[in-house]
């Protein structure tokens, strides 16, 4: 019986061993997938950040050439206006006499 007992006080000495030397592990391990993670993030973030600026960039572009084509279009139809003003002020001036005579 004796002999079962110390069977047994070995097997529970050797079972907490390797609980012990689990747990030793484990926190290894969660502190090297806690820095694998926290690289990660970092990455992550480097990329995103990245990403999100060539966004900005082309979008920044995108609006500079619209801007630059409307501005272009003002100064036509601007010029366009100024055309036909010198052409036909004399009309549009005889047109507004006309209608003040009228009323």
């Amino acid at each position: 019986m004796d002999s079962i007992v110390k069977k047994l006080s070995e097997i529970e000495s050797a079972a907490s061993s390797i609980v012990e030397h689990a747990e030793v592990q484990k926190e290894v391990l969660d502190k090297e997938y806690q820095e694998k993670r926290r690289l990660f993030d970092i990455e992550l973030e480097s990329r995103t950040m990245s990403e999100i600026q060539k966004i900005r960039d082309h979008l920044e572009t995108d609006t500079q050439n619209v801007l630059n084509g409307q501005s272009s279009d003002n100064n036509s139809a601007t010029i366009a206006l100024q055309k036909n003003y010198k052409e036909r002020h004399s009309q549009y001036a005889q047109e507004i006499l006309a209608r003040i005579t009228t009323v």
